[in-house]
């Protein structure tokens, strides 16, 4: 009998330790609250729910590594535009000379002196402030001369600079060199972008030509009246100048799609989302796209406005990203789209911000995962290594560069004549030389928000 209590008692001890290590295995651990634990066990739970590529996703490896580095492990190889920040850590904020300062540049060689050449300059920018403008030459940064050796290092360290001494030159065909000048620059804020818009006559054609810095919430009603006053002028052709826009708001690039469309109507299919199981497949319609952000201009009022045109000119470069993206994308199930410079970044996802308000009164890690990939009408998509031209054209065509909206300038020349403007012969003496650092904007992903 005893040994039959002993085995019975056995039993029920084997029994209790698996109920246990059940329970274990079921029930979240909790971590202090406030610990690097604490943190990172929350940075796995929304990434393994919300991130694109979730079932790629490692382990939770070591919960006790910066948090920092561990939101880094969790990514894709290949992912270059998920970030986290923390208030706490300004290196974590994405940063760039455009961001910091408000102008972008290009590096270039000349006589076999290296330059940076400044391609565009924001409005009412630290830059414009300090009398920078498009076509500038810069020889050095804080005392260091450009050269081969050392171009990749100065435009990093420009762009995450709080202020910096800038020697620059200006050039013309006519009189050459301008004498040197300093500039002293202090990183600040810019804000809203006006656009530049005109009509152009080429000959006896109406062109109209507007250049969008970017897609700010709240576009449509600018646009609205740009696209008014190009109709009242009769304008047969359509110039979009995307050279230096990093993206933005979808809503704003949904209405300036609904104005240039011909023949859509409302509940033609404008974007995709495509997010893994659980966002599952989000599709938005002209209509839908526009009322997510901007409800305050219809459909019907940009429709009112869509000028005679079956084609439209997008003017693109290495700057050109996310939203400006899809205008070239989504628009191309609905009209002829030609692209005129050079290849764009390659922004093809979306996402939207994941705070960590856990701790009441204390501000939180705040995830940009990527979660969507973008694709048009025809499914058509995966463009992220960048979307090729039709016109392959480098607008530094020599040291002299005209402003934009100029007829000189050689991507508005292309367009206004339909035939290829004179290309960079193999002895022109300026030549572009490549910055392998990734261009990073302050518009990592495109934003949205399904609400």
């Amino acid at each position: 009998m005893k040994k039959y209590q002993f085995l019975f008692k056995g039993l029920l001890l084997i029994l209790f330790s698996l109920a246990v290590s059940c329970q274990s295995e079921d029930e979240p651990v909790i971590y202090q609250e406030g610990s690097t634990e604490y943190v990172n066990s929350w940075m796995y739970e929304q990434m393994k729910k919300y991130y694109l590529w979730s079932e790629n996703m490692p382990d939770r490896t070591s919960l006790s590594l910066d948090s920092k580095e561990y939101f880094k492990k969790l990514l894709q190889a290949d992912d270059r535009f998920s970030y986290a920040t923390h208030v706490s850590s300004p290196d974590t904020f994405p940063k760039s000379i455009r961001s910091s300062y408000g102008f972008d540049m290009a590096v270039i060689e000349h006589e076999g002196q290296v330059y940076g050449m400044v391609l565009f300059v924001l409005s009412d920018s630290p830059a414009e402030r300090n009398g920078m403008k498009r076509g500038q030459l810069i020889k050095s940064v804080n005392g260091t001369v450009f050269n081969r050796q050392n171009f990749e290092r100065l435009y990093l360290d420009l762009g995450h600079s709080d202020q910096a001494k800038l020697v620059v030159a200006e050039y013309s065909s006519s009189s050459g060199f301008s004498a040197a000048k300093e500039i002293e620059i202090i990183r600040g804020f810019t804000f809203s972008q006006p656009m530049l818009h005109k009509v152009i006559l080429n000959n006896t054609e109406k062109t109209g030509y507007l250049s969008i810095p970017h897609f700010d919430i709240g576009l449509a009603s600018p646009l609205l009246q740009v696209f008014q006053d190009f109709k009242n002028q009769a304008v047969t052709k359509i110039i979009v100048d995307l050279r230096y826009n990093g993206g933005g708001d979808v809503s704003s690039a949904a209405a300036l799609s609904i104005i240039l469309a011909p023949d859509i109507k409302p509940d033609n299919l404008f974007i995709k989302f495509k997010g893994n199981k659980n966002g599952g497949l989000v599709n938005k319609s002209f209509k839908e796209a526009l009322e997510m952000n901007e409800p305050s201009v219809s459909y019907d009022a940009l429709r009112a406005a869509h000028p005679a045109i079956q084609e439209v000119y997008v003017l693109c470069g290495s700057h050109t990203a996310s939203a400006s993206e899809i205008i070239i994308n989504n628009l191309k199930p609905f009209m002829k789209v030609i692209t005129i410079g050079e290849k764009t970044v390659g922004k093809d996802v979306a996402g939207f911000a994941i705070e960590d308000n856990r701790i009441s009164g204390q501000q939180g890690w705040v995830l940009y995962p990527v979660i969507y990939k973008l694709f048009n009408a025809a499914d058509e998509g995966n463009y992220n290594m960048g979307i090729t031209p039709s016109v392959i054209l480098n607008e530094i065509q020599d040291l002299e560069i005209f402003p934009l909206g100029d007829t000189r300038e050689i991507l508005i020349h292309q367009a206004l004549n339909g035939a290829p403007a004179a290309k960079k012969s193999a002895n022109s003496s300026v030549h572009l030389i490549p910055v392998k650092a990734n261009y990073n904007d302050a518009d990592s992903l495109l934003q949205v928000n399904f609400n």
